[in-house]
């Protein structure tokens, strides 16, 4: 019998696992009772039938008698089961849209709770994950019973440094949201903000509270510890001021959130290289694919602003979108929150991608294990070029790689030496690229893959379906 694939560890009422494709978590002896009437309350059952919650089923004795044996876990313990999540993604690779969002559903849930007598003891991005463009909360365990006379939010702190500080930092000074969660996983200090902000942004409203002031007031230490229970004899009050925080939080959330932005490659398919003859050939080509033998998972690799994601997924697919720009997998965020279609952004540079972290690299998993063999079509359009001249990735590799990604089918542009972009990223150095010609390219496909057709266009680029062998 094999162990457990993976486990959580640092909830000490209990263990999150999966365990053959199943996502179960087992609960303390102590913790199950509280924890499992806290999810029967009819305003918890709301949330859960809203999306915004992850969902949790009791087992059969039968059923939770083989997972505490295959979990290794003692009879007084409970196993219940949560969905589970295909691509799991986290903050260091979500665009500043994807973290506010998160955010805002972390807030809206503590207010929901109030009502119900619960509260949240954690308020961390971790704690929730991506189903298509829609964020779920899936730490179930962190919803507890608060004190009816307490106006306290203990995971006020985590909040600012977890989702307003990386927000503030981003959206003033440029720092990427992958930056701030890979070098540092509990966030942000406010003395870290404050230290590279100027004297007007440090006395500036989005600034004051949530990092004058904190660093004014004392040591981290003072910060991270939660004021004392202060009891209010009169719990609509002490849920009013609760709720009223709760409020300035979201105020703060806000006014963090940069605007919409552009970059260099925002405007990638209106400024470069296609004609309008062409474009509309691409597409009738990727919808000819689509439409001929329908995939069910899409992978579009440097999907750009998400135009050919969102064609994928108004023909039934579930997308992966990636690409290495924020700023246009803010676009394909935006763009799937406005169509209400299942596409998942991640910021990743597929020749860079995010590595296993945590405890022994096992708690967050590389990005290529979540996602191999997972689609049925992988796109990878005007995106060939970039790994070959700018990472210097040879295309041998490029197509082992794309054979891993797919179940089936891959479509792929290459982009001869000769095109204009080709030369703009080339820098002057064409003489390298000399040997990648058409025949160079399909003679490196025919080992991996059986090509099923192609279209030339008048740019010279050319389209290709591939299938794996």
């Amino acid at each position: 019998m094999s162990a457990p694939l993976r486990r959580s560890f640092r909830d000490p009422e209990g263990t999150l696992h999966e365990s053959d494709g199943r996502i179960l978590r087992a609960l303390s002896p102590v913790a199950a009772p509280g924890f499992l009437e806290r999810l029967r309350h009819p305003r918890v059952v709301r949330l859960v039938e809203a999306g915004r919650l992850v969902s949790t089923r009791e087992l059969d004795p039968a059923d939770a008698d083989a997972c505490r044996a295959r979990l290794g876990l003692g009879a007084d313990w409970t196993v219940v089961e949560h969905p589970k999540i295909e691509v799991p993604t986290y903050p260091y690779e979500w665009p500043a849209e994807m973290l506010h969002a998160a955010g805002r559903l972390t807030l809206d849930i503590a207010d929901d709770l109030l009502e119900a007598g619960l509260g949240l003891k954690d308020a961390t991005p971790y704690n929730v994950l991506f189903q298509g463009g829609r964020p779920v909360f899936v730490d179930v365990a962190s919803i507890e019973v608060r004190h009816p006379g307490d106006s306290r939010w203990l995971p006020y702190a985590q909040f600012l440094r977890t989702f307003v500080l990386p927000l503030l930092a981003h959206g003033r000074f440029g720092v990427p949201i992958s930056q701030v969660f890979l070098a540092h996983r509990d966030g942000l200090e406010p003395e870290s903000v404050y230290g590279f902000s100027s004297w007007a942004q440090r006395l500036s409203p989005a600034f004051f509270t949530a990092v004058t002031l904190p660093t004014w007031l004392g040591s981290r230490a003072a910060q991270s510890a939660p004021p004392p229970r202060r009891v209010d004899p009169d719990p609509e009050r002490a849920r009013f001021v609760l709720r009223s925080l709760l409020a300035r939080l979201r105020r703060q959330l806000d006014a963090a959130i940069p605007k919409a932005a552009r970059s260099a490659w925002s405007d990638y398919l209106d400024t470069f290289t296609y004609s309008d003859k062409d474009f509309e050939r691409k597409e009738a080509f990727v919808r000819k694919a689509l439409e001929a033998s329908p995939p069910r998972r899409v992978l579009d690799v440097g999907c750009n602003t998400g135009h050919f994601s969102a064609l994928a997924a108004e023909r039934g697919a579930e997308v992966v979108a990636i690409d290495y720009d924020a700023v246009s997998v803010g676009h394909v965020w935006r763009r799937a929150e406005a169509l209400q279609k299942p596409i998942l952004p991640i910021v990743a540079n597929l020749a860079r991608p995010s590595p296993g972290l945590g405890w022994r690299c096992g708690e967050q998993l590389p990005l290529l294990t979540r996602l191999a063999g997972r689609a049925d079509l992988v796109l990878m359009l005007a995106v060939l070029h970039h790994l070959v001249v700018t990472e210097r990735v040879p295309l041998d590799d490029i197509l082992a790689l794309a054979s891993e990604l797919t179940r089936d089918r891959v479509l792929i542009e290459y982009v001869p030496p000769s095109d204009p972009m080709f030369r703009t990223i080339a820098r002057g150095r064409d003489e390298l690229h000399a040997h990648f010609t058409v025949e160079h390219f399909e003679n490196a496909c025919r080992r991996r893959f059986t090509i099923l057709e192609a279209d030339t266009l008048e740019s010279g680029r050319v389209l290709y379906l591939l299938r794996r062998a």
